[in-house]
C-alpha cells in the first residue's frame, strides 16, 4: 500500500535524511504475547532511518484522547519481504492504548517517527548487559541484534511482577550469552527485581556496559548501582509526553552537564537515552522502593573502566 508521508524538520544535529517523517501507515498484524500486545505497520521511511532506542507518535482516535501516543520501536525490518514494517509492544491500559489493540490488519494509522535520540554503541570491544523491565525489554532485542552484528558479546537481565509479564523468554535466550530472569511474586526465575543480580551478573559476564529500559523507579536504581559499581550505563526513560517532538517541554528530566551543572532537557528530543550517571534522580520524582544496597556493606574496589568518551565517543 502506498503511503503518504510528510517530511518533518530534522532533529538536532541530524541531516534531513535521518529526521522524522509522518506516514499513513497499513497495519500488518497485531498478535498477542501475553498480556502485551505487538503491532506491526508498513512504514518503509520509518524502518530505513530507526535506530534502537528512538520511539514513533501514533495518533488514536479512542474518546478524549487529543494526543499521540509514544512507543519505543521494537524492531524493524530493512529486507526481504517483511521490508519497511515497523514493530512496537505495548500494554492496553488506558483509552488510547485500548483502540490501538483493537485496530485490524489493513488499518490505517498515522504516525511520526523515528524520534528521539538512539542508544550509542560501544566504540570498543566490551561486554554488553542489557536489562529490561515488563514490555520495557522490547527495544532491547533491537539493540542487542545491533550489539551482536558489531560482534560484541550480549548478556541479558528481564524481570517483571511475575511470569506472565516477562517479555520475549525465547528471544532473549537466543539474543543473549547468558540470561537471568527476575520476578517480584517468584513465579519465574529468581524470586527479587533485576537490580537484586545485578552486581553478580556483571561479575560472572565481565560487563564492561549496561543498557537498561523500564519504568523509571528500576531505571534509578540501576543506574545507582551502576555508579557505585562504576559500570558505563544507558537508559531509556519512560516519560509522558505530550507533542514527541520538544515543542511542550512536558517531559524534561534534569541532566547533570559534564561542567557539573543540571539542566533540564526533553525526554522526546535530548531523550529518551540518558547516561543513566548523569540523571539527577533526586530532583526527579521518581523514587526506589525497598533498600536494594546494604549501606553498611564496604564495596568491594572495582576494576579499571574505560572512560564514557572511550565508550561512546562524543555521545
Amino acid at each position: 500500500m502506498s503511503s503518504p508521508r510528510r517530511r518533518l524538520a530534522p532533529a538536532q544535529g541530524r541531516p534531513d535524511t535521518d529526521g522524522p517523517v509522518m506516514a499513513s501507515c497499513e497495519v500488518l498484524a497485531r498478535r498477542r504475547e501475553g498480556p502485551y500486545w505487538t503491532l506491526s505497520f508498513a512504514a518503509k521511511e520509518i524502518a530505513e532511518r530507526a535506530r534502537p532506542g528512538q520511539f514513533v507518535q501514533i495518533a488514536v482516535q479512542a474518546p478524549h484522547t487529543l494526543l499521540r501516543r509514544p512507543f519505543s520501536i521494537a524492531g524493524v525490518s530493512r529486507q526481504g519481504v517483511a521490508a519497511g514494517t515497523v514493530d512496537v509492544v505495548f500494554d492496553a491500559h488506558g483509552p488510547g492504548t485500548e483502540w490501538l489493540a483493537g485496530v485490524d490488519a489493513h488499518d490505517v494509522i498515522d504516525v511520526i517517527g523515528p524520534l528521539g535520540t538512539p542508544f550509542p554503541l560501544p566504540q570498543r570491544k566490551v561486554n554488553c548487559l542489557l536489562i529490561g523491565g515488563g514490555y520495557g525489554t522490547a527495544p532491547l532485542f533491537y539493540l542487542g541484534e545491533k550489539l551482536v552484528a558489531k560482534g560484541l558479546r550480549v548478556d541479558m537481565i528481564v524481570g517483571a511482577a511475575s511470569g506472565d509479564r516477562i517479555l520475549g523468554t525465547i528471544d532473549a535466550k537466543r539474543l543473549s550469552a547468558t540470561v537471568a530472569f527476575t520476578t517480584d511474586d517468584g513465579s519465574y526465575g529468581t524470586r527479587g527485581r533485576v537490580t537484586d543480580v545485578l552486581e553478580d551478573v556483571v561479575a560472572s559476564t565481565g560487563a564492561g556496559v549496561v543498557y537498561a529500559c523500564g519504568p523509571n523507579p528500576m531505571l534509578r536504581a540501576v543506574s545507582e548501582i551502576c555508579r557505585d559499581i562504576e559500570v558505563p550505563v544507558q537508559v531509556s526513560v519512560e516519560e509522558k509526553m505530550a507533542c514527541g517532538i520538544g515543542v511542550c517541554f512536558t517531559c524534561v528530566l534534569p541532566i547533570r552537564g559534564r561542567d557539573g551543572h543540571v539542566r533540564m532537557q526533553r525526554s522526546c528530543l535530548e531523550g529518551p537515552v540518558f547516561n543513566g550517571a548523569r540523571i539527577a534522580w533526586d530532583e526527579t520524582r521518581v523514587h526506589v522502593g525497598a533498600p536494594i544496597v546494604d549501606e553498611e556493606d564496604e564495596p568491594a574496589a572495582p576494576p579499571a573502566r574505560p572512560t564514557d568518551a572511550e565508550l561512546w565517543g562524543d555521545a
